[in-house]
């Protein structure tokens, strides 16, 4: 009887134990989450107190992490963020494509702004159009008669995208201009779904639909890398012209080609800096100090900070009010960015419900007068896309005309959501087309066998005995197949009517090919080359309005989303991310990147209209 009561007090302790952990655990967390607040609070109220007379000089331009369309987390808290927790110096903070672009055009008429400065080594990357939109800001502050230096350690191929729109371009001696070429690389997983006695049931319409070869395939198809080398290429070609065009030099200039490359580097005793200046794409070979001079002597010296006179872009952009921002928007820009799923919005994922809500709710407002979706994805669920694209045609139906505006990528969902548009504005290097669809269904019946786990029951049809540990049956193989074949035919149909021409037109430029815009303009399936303002021009010429004030649809967080969010955020910004620990980072974004579609595969008929490896370009 002792033993037993002996037992039941240590259990009763040890329960007490948990309670007194998980209430000292809320508490605390509690504790920290008011502290977290107050002190925010108090940050950002300081840093807004400030007069706008406290800056002068150059506008320094050092972004941080990538640049995208929409951030993930809104305002106040991506603030608060940056003034305690210095999360721009995380390699993955986001960066919003329109706000630089705001940014840098008010800082060109601004009178205290007197130049800016390209400091760009933590720029992680961004799309080409987005590049491009940012250089074309970039040359309107030049033109304003401003001076624009860039400086840095090196360059990689996307922060010299942008260096080259300066006027002077400043490389450290150990430096160098990384202009290589661009590849797109996929990982391949069929030998290892084999030795896990993994099935994967396949379904697809679509010679060039790639996006399942990862599943079938230990190496990319010839349909494949046929459809791939010819957008690569063309994109290849489109970013030497541009730098080309802003160094005053020719394509081979930049590139001139990889043999020529290697002899005039070994010209160069293998030094890096030499060869960039000897090519003539960097003007100077300073160090940090001697480039500091001549910033100092150009804009002058804080004596107070120790630095020549100058305020970062991200201190600049908190400090300007937008004109008009409290008047109600009679265009309204909402974003697709990411895979196109079903269920809430997150990071990456564009939520078909959210989207749709966001769409409706324009369509309703009596205060918008047209509609700008803009369009960064390669695609997603059939059904989620679908959901969205009938929201943009009532839309259209209720008189309220339809912009798209496509960014980096709107291939395969990307498109399908684009059909119901008057009216399809791509940039010449957008990422689109990729007309097809798929199905995938996972079932690890022969890996439980492996280990002695079995699955048996009972079933009124074969199309009900369907099991993720079974398998499937013949017939519904069958009925998949059917289905994936009416998906392909409802997308081309779609496109055809959107589009003016006949299903059999659509097929031959479809099949999941891949294009670039300029090479989808060419073939109908937009209509103009362009970008985001070239949109905003044609929303208002088509809604007869005689001015424009954007009204931007953000996700509509909870205070509680925004918060854990925010410190999710900030938390990968202070640990290691594992995979990069133990990968190099370039197969840890490949993996990061698959595994982010694979596992949110959700659409409830298995179908996807998604292109794999259209955003993975580096």
């Amino acid at each position: 009887m002792r033993q037993i009561w002996e037992i039941i007090a240590t259990v009763f302790k040890f329960s007490w134990r948990i309670l007194n952990f998980i209430r000292e655990l809320v508490f605390n967390t509690i504790f920290l989450v008011l502290c977290f607040l107050v002190i925010g609070s108090i940050a950002l109220y300081q840093s807004d107190s400030k007069p706008d007379q406290n800056y002068f000089g150059a506008l320094y331009v050092d972004l941080q992490g990538v640049v995208v369309d929409q951030v993930s987390t809104p305002d106040p808290f991506g603030r608060m963020s940056r003034e305690l927790l210095g999360t721009p110096n995380s390699r993955m903070q986001e960066n919003s494509l329109f706000d630089i672009v705001d940014t840098i055009r008010s800082a060109a008429t601004d009178d205290r702004i007197t130049g800016m400065v390209l400091r760009l080594d933590n720029l992680v990357g961004a799309d080409q159009p987005s590049l491009n939109f940012i250089g074309k800001a970039i040359t309107e502050f030049k033109d304003s008669g401003k001076p624009i230096y860039a400086v840095g350690d090196s360059f990689s191929q996307s922060q010299y995208y942008l260096a080259s729109y300066a006027d002077h371009i400043f490389l450290a001696p150990q430096g160098m201009v990384g202009i290589q070429g661009f590849s797109t690389n996929t990982l391949y997983y069929k030998s290892l779904l084999e030795k896990l006695k993994v099935s994967s049931h396949i379904f697809r319409v679509g010679t060039y639909k790639s996006a399942v070869e990862p599943l079938m395939r230990d190496n990319m198809s010839p349909e494949a890398r046929e459809s791939t080398k010819q957008w690569l290429d063309a994109l290849w070609g489109n970013y030497l012209e541009t730098l080309a065009k802003n160094r005053k030099t020719t394509a081979e200039g930049i590139f001139p080609g990889t043999e020529a490359l290697l002899n005039k580097l070994r010209a160069s005793d293998g030094d890096n800096a030499k060869y960039a200046l000897n090519q003539k794409l960097v003007d100077k070979i300073y160090t940090r100090e001697q480039a500091e001079n001549v910033l100092k002597k150009q804009f002058g010296w804080n004596d107070q900070e120790k630095h020549f006179n100058y305020v970062s872009i991200y201190d600049y952009s908190a400090k300007i009010t937008s004109i008009g921002a409290e008047m109600p928007g009679n265009i309204a820009v909402i974003v697709v960015q990411g895979a196109i799923m079903d269920g809430p919005q997150a990071p990456g994922i564009a939520s078909g419900d959210l989207i749709s809500s966001q769409i409706r709710e324009a369509r309703l407002d009596n205060n918008i007068k047209a509609i700008i979706l803009r369009v960064n994805s390669p695609g997603g669920s059939v059904t989620a896309s679908d959901l969205i694209r009938n929201e943009l045609a009532s839309a259209r139906a209720a008189g309220k005309p339809v912009i798209v505006s496509m960014g980096g990528m709107a291939a395969s969902g990307g498109y399908w959501v684009s059909t119901p548009a008057d009216y399809i504005i791509s940039s010449p290097n957008t990422i689109t087309g990729s007309i097809g669809i798929f199905g995938v269904i996972n079932t690890f019946e022969n890996t439980l066998d492996s280990v002695g786990v079995y699955t048996d029951g009972i079933s009124t049809t074969p199309l009900a005995d369907i099991s993720a540990t079974k398998g499937i049956s013949p017939e519904f193989a069958d009925m998949m197949q059917i289905t994936i074949e009416n998906g392909y035919k409802t997308f081309i149909g779609l496109v055809a009517k959107a589009r003016h021409k006949t299903p059999e037109e659509i097929d031959k430029i479809a099949q999941g090919r891949v294009w670039i815009g300029s090479d989808a303009k060419k073939l109908g399936l937009v209509d103009q080359l362009g970008d985001f303002d070239d949109a905003v021009t044609k929303a208002a010429e088509l809604a007869k309005l005689d001015s424009v004030q954007l009204d931007w649809m953000q996700p509509e967080l909870s205070f509680m989303d925004q918060l854990i969010l925010e410190l999710s955020n900030s938390a990968q910004a202070i640990v290691p991310d594992v995979l990069q620990v133990f990968l190099p980072p370039a197969v840890a974004t490949d993996i990061r990147q698959q595994a982010q579609f694979f596992l949110k595969m959700n659409d409830p008929q298995n179908r996807y209209a998604f292109c794999l490896n259209c955003a993975d370009i580096h």
